[in-house]
């Protein structure tokens, strides 16, 4: 590769790495490139990238960045993927992709400013939706509310079903 290519692709690198919420280290040897291209669309229906670079290139792109943390990580054959929406639905598309193809392998990553293991990585991959997680807060929002209006409510029905049998008490008598 040509310097003014290298150095393209570390500028490009350098502005993936700033405005990412989180980048995922994977190994991919082994994988063909027809099972590459089929992550890289699953990846892609997760609104996420994947993409295979040369080691040394991100180590140049990381210098500024908490990517520089992933540098131990970087031997081998490996691949970035990153998102700059949901976190989790990139670990989702990783680990349902690598329960498929053993050779896919997460190596760690980095979220906002912290260094994940694979283990934190699977663990965020089995939260729900960013979409779930709204509507489960919505509906615990909406609870409080709705209740105390059944309580409110509940107080002058109540005496009106009092008033109601005191006159039909007074009526029978």
């Amino acid at each position: 590769m040509e310097r003014q290519k290298k150095e393209a692709v570390v500028a490009e690198l350098k502005e993936v790495f700033s405005s990412s919420q989180a980048v995922f280290l994977t190994d991919f040897k082994g994988l063909s490139m027809e099972t590459l291209s089929s992550l890289r669309r699953k990846i892609s229906q997760s609104g996420a990238e994947f993409r295979v670079t040369k080691n040394t290139l991100v180590k140049l792109a990381s210098q500024d960045s908490p990517v520089k943390a992933l540098d131990d990580l970087l031997e081998g054959n490996n691949a970035l993927g990153y998102t700059k929406a949901d976190p989790a639905a990139l670990a989702k598309a990783l680990f349902d992709f690598a329960k498929d193809n053993e050779k896919l392998v997460i190596k760690g990553g980095v979220l906002g400013s912290k260094v994940l293991t694979p283990d934190q990585i699977k663990a965020l991959a089995k939260l729900p939706s960013r979409e779930a997680l709204l509507s489960s807060l919505l509906g615990t929002m909406q609870a409080v509310p709705t209740s105390l209006v059944r309580v409110l409510a509940a107080v002058p029905q109540k005496l009106l079903y009092a008033l109601v049998a005191i006159k039909d008490s007074r009526e029978a008598a």
